[in-house]
């Protein structure tokens, strides 16, 4: 019952706010609220307070005693959601496939079912001694990824 309340309050401010979305919603049994959000641009301190405050003032602790943390997704986290993969083009992901081949590239295009990931690989040269670097490319189908991850580079 809570946590079907907290969903039709995130919808609320998720339809005033367009430009952030939900990852992850749970509720324990002893009430604690972890809700887990992304944006378009990124998310700000700014926005998880928003979020936080428009679903504490409409739940009545007389009613449910409750905490509530609201968060953006670490790092670190894969990503969930085909909207994570838009704001993150022109950055470099891990990507494993269902069938277990691990690809890293920089992500160059995100289309309605795949992405398109692209990066740089030395290879010897087709006649002569020594390898030259090539442009690899290889799409990968939404359906296919189990699992994809933004690299920190520093």
């Amino acid at each position: 019952m809570l946590k079907e309340r907290v969903e039709e309050l995130l919808a609320g401010v998720f339809a005033e706010h367009k430009s952030l979305f939900l990852i992850d919603l749970s509720v324990s049994p002893d009430n604690k609220i972890k809700v887990v959000i992304d944006g378009d641009a990124g998310v700000s301190l700014n926005d998880c307070v928003l979020v936080s405050r428009h679903v504490e003032h409409q739940l009545d602790r007389d009613e449910t005693d409750f905490s509530l943390e609201v968060t953006s997704p670490g790092a670190t986290e894969p990503m969930v959601h085909r909207r994570q993969y838009k704001k993150n083009i022109g950055r470099k992901l891990k990507v494993k496939t269902i069938s277990g081949e691990t690809v890293e590239g920089n992500l160059t295009e995100v289309g309605e079912e795949d992405i398109k990931l692209q990066w740089k690989q030395r290879e010897p040269k087709p006649v002569g001694k020594g390898k030259r670097t090539v442009t690899r490319e290889k799409e990968i189908p939404f359906s296919d990824i189990a699992e994809a991850k933004v690299m920190i580079i520093f």
